[in-house]
């Protein structure tokens, strides 16, 4: 496509401008509900302003997780469910979301056992008390009560001061024991929702999607949409409304004419370090602890890289969501407070990104008390018949359950009968995934002639089974490993473009790959895929220059991202 021309993804819907069903975001939510709808046969569109899954559903901590801390608020139905969906994943995604080994310093025995009760029936933080070994323990026996699942996941275990040093050496030297449990890591979130995205839209053309997309308004015939690229515009007509549109989602129902204020989310920044020596530490865990100010927060290793955060701050949805200079400060002080031998510096940050969540508005109650369950808000839709659904809440972790009971909501709504189940239902490159290595193996044999065993095992992490696809492209014809990029080859980058609605440059760097995560964006590595890039979707000069120079500037800007000169090399290796 050139610059004047409205994206293809686009055309199926203003060529029939109606649908039974429009969603509005296209984070994991909305995704999930339009998957969910595609099957049951529902004539259903879904748009978003930006790139898919590109704004709170982007800022995760890559984690699939039952919420253990959520005991302490009394969200037994939440956490239950998420154990539940934790445990499902782990079977319906197993190529994306692997079990998680998570450790738990702890420097106390009885701290916070009189103090517990009160936050338990107040939500109220009240003067910091640290969660201590009995607190911890009785949590964790709780969590392990609602993990029943035919083992899944270990039960948890307490070690001694000792025994755990033993373990990870570089540990505090005061702690007094350490808690291991097990949920969930989620090592490409982004890929995983365009899988569940894909699912729907093979469920027939009676699923339509499109990427920056904006709702801007409401007409005599349906919701105003605006090409973000081109400016163009056109309606769509719904018989009912979905707003799933995360910590905007009062700001779209302005726009649309119907005031909400659903919504308080609250800021939570993550920075991603390049350290060989913090990496090691980890012994491969996640070390999940309580801070000196009683948030919650974690030191993940993920990708050769080490993830850390996060933060809980308020926010105003009006201004740049942005992971600040004191936040990093923080995060090297939580980095120092568990590892006190080991020093982590801004030379050392690779990456850094910061998502509001889609938390219902609170008020004066405590951000870490906010309840992380969902709800759905029902009114007319007001401009013209019809219903308008608002989501308020929700989280990765629990997506295809909400989306199974929105969409219920919205059936009901429609007349129409449940005819699937997304129980147990692999979602995209998780279906018929090797779990065990016989099973690799017979998988390699069958897959791995023609681009290699280790290229294809790398695929098969990367895009699960649908890797299938990408090895017949990569065989059709002459291939080369990028230069400033080498873990990528120039087909498999056209065939991203090609086949997973990429409209702009940064969808291919942070959302189609994980090059920018861990490190591997630089100046020249933006020219290289631009040339790859362009052809595939028709950008002219003056595209090809404006897609790199907004690239450039999101990855500085947004990302804290030092972009090496021209001439230097980056290595992406995720």
């Amino acid at each position: 496509m050139t610059s004047t021309q409205s994206q293809p993804a686009q055309s199926a819907i203003r060529t029939r401008p109606s649908a039974q069903v429009l969603i509005i975001g296209a984070g994991i939510n909305g995704i999930a509900t339009f998957r969910d709808l595609a099957l049951q046969g529902v004539d259903v569109v879904i748009v978003d302003k930006g790139d898919y899954v590109s704004g709170a559903s982007a800022a995760s901590s890559h984690m699939i997780h039952g919420g253990v801390r959520y005991l302490e608020n009394g969200e037994f139905r939440l956490v239950k469910e998420s154990v539940e969906e934790r445990n499902g994943l782990l079977k319906i995604a197993p190529h994306y979301v692997k079990p998680l080994k998570t450790t738990v310093p702890i420097f106390s025995t009885f701290s916070g056992v009189l103090a517990a009760p009160l936050r338990f029936l107040t939500h109220k933080q009240g003067k910091h008390q640290e969660r201590g070994a009995l607190l911890i323990k009785v949590g964790l026996s709780l969590y392990d009560s609602f993990s029943r699942d035919g083992g899944s996941v270990p039960r948890h275990e307490f070690r001694g001061a000792r025994e755990s040093l033993a373990q990870l050496p570089r540990l505090n030297p005061g702690l007094k024991y350490t808690a291991t449990y097990y949920d969930a890591a989620m090592h490409d979130p982004e890929r995983l929702a365009l899988d569940v995205l894909r699912d729907g839209l093979d469920a027939g053309p009676h699923a339509r999607s499109a990427n920056y997309t904006e709702a801007i308004g409401m007409d005599a015939d349906g919701v105003r949409l605006r090409d973000v690229v081109t400016g163009e515009e056109f309606s769509v007509a719904a018989d009912v409304v979905v707003n799933t549109s995360g910590p905007w989602t009062d700001l779209t129902n302005a726009a649309l004419g119907q005031a909400s204020e659903f919504m308080g989310g609250t800021k939570g920044s993550h920075i991603v370090v390049d350290h060989p020596e913090l990496l090691a530490a980890t012994g491969g865990r996640e070390i999940f602890f309580e801070h000196s100010d009683g948030r919650i927060v974690l030191i993940y290793p993920l990708k050769d890289r080490v993830l850390i955060g996060t933060t809980d701050l308020e926010h105003d949805m009006t201004q740049p969501i942005r992971c600040t200079e004191a936040e990093i400060d923080y995060f090297f002080d939580l980095v120092s407070h568990v590892f006190p031998d080991i020093t982590v510096d801004r030379s050392d940050i690779v990456f850094r990104f910061a998502g509001v969540r889609p938390l219902p508005r609170h008020d004066d109650e405590q951000p870490g008390f906010v309840s992380r369950d969902y709800r759905i808000e029902s009114r007319p839709l007001g401009a013209r018949p019809g219903t308008l659904l608002s989501l308020v809440g929700g989280k990765w972790t629990t997506f295809r359950a909400l989306a199974e009971n929105l969409g219920g909501d919205i059936l009901t709504l429609l007349g129409m009968p449940r005819s699937v189940s997304t129980v147990g239902l692999p979602i995209g490159g998780g279906r018929d995934f090797p779990v065990t290595d016989d099973a690799l193996q017979v998988w390699l044999a069958a897959n791995g002639d023609e681009v290699g065993r280790p290229r294809a095992a790398r695929l098969l992490a990367r895009y699960g089974t649908r890797a299938v696809q990408v090895i017949e492209h990569l065989t059709a014809g002459p291939d080369a490993p990028l230069e400033y990029a080498p873990d990528y080859t120039r087909r498999e980058i056209e065939y991203l473009a090609a086949t997973e609605s990429v409209v702009r440059l940064i969808d291919v760097l942070l959302r189609r790959t994980s090059i920018a995560f861990v490190g591997g964006a630089s100046s020249a590595l933006l020219e290289e895929l631009a040339d790859v890039v362009a052809p595939v979707l028709g950008w002219d000069g003056a595209r090809r220059a404006a897609e790199v120079g907004l690239a450039a500037s999101i990855l500085r800007e947004v990302h804290g991202v030092d972009l090496a000169p021209i001439g230097q090399e980056a290595h992406a290796t995720a």
